[in-house]
């Protein structure tokens, strides 16, 4: 089966319906993934057919879960999951990509300029450092650290009535525990991913 055809497919299951010219962005992401990963290792994923289902199809099960939300931050963004699938999912979003590394953040701002994602901003930093004009309606993570940590550090970027929404694997119940006391969890989604067999789930976390 072909990238397309696999991504195809897989944002049929996810409910999520793009543009022929959407489809040929994230398929230059993916290309650009992989040649980066070379000599960057930007991820331990290493064969492009994989990473169709590790990196596109689970970022963009992100993508039904931002409605409302015009700013958003990918904390610790490292090869662009899930910023830049969202970003070309939702050209309306403003999407800031924030990593330390950077090696890292040398490859997002290249594919943002070879894809000409004009709704996309990256930044080297550390996120507890980040002292943006404008605050963010969703701030969201997919590997960058524990849920209390996650919320602690990104904590003052987060607009009012803004929410995060990190990106889990298995049913995250001891990081939910140790929460500050003044965050709640609204909801925590299990996630089907298309051709991925391991679980997944989405929590939003709000103020109290």
């Amino acid at each position: 089966m072909t990238h397309r055809a696999e991504l195809t497919l897989g944002l049929a299951a996810i409910g999520l319906e793009l543009s022929s010219a959407q489809l040929d962005l994230l398929e230059g992401y993916l290309g650009l993934l992989a040649k980066w990963n070379q000599t960057y290792n930007l991820t331990a994923i290493r064969e492009e057919e994989r990473m169709v289902s590790y990196h596109l199809l689970d970022s963009l099960t992100l993508v039904p879960h931002l409605a409302g939300g015009s700013r958003l931050l990918d904390v610790g963004s490292g090869g662009g999951m899930p910023g830049i699938p969202a970003a070309i999912a939702r050209p309306d979003l403003q999407v800031v990509l924030l990593d330390a590394n950077h090696k890292k953040t040398t490859f997002l701002r290249q594919a943002a300029i070879e894809l000409k994602l004009s709704n996309v901003e990256v930044i080297t930093g550390r996120v507890e450092a980040y002292q943006p004009e404008q605050k963010f309606d969703r701030i969201t993570s997919r590997a960058f650290s524990e849920l209390s940590e996650f919320v602690k550090l990104s904590r003052h970027l987060l607009a009012e009535q803004g929410q995060f929404v990190a990106m889990k694997g298995v049913y995250p119940y001891e990081e939910i525990a140790q929460l500050p006391a003044d965050m709640a969890v609204a909801e925590v989604l299990p996630l089907s991913v298309p051709g991925l067999d391991a679980e997944r789930h989405l929590v939003r976390v709000v103020a109290r």
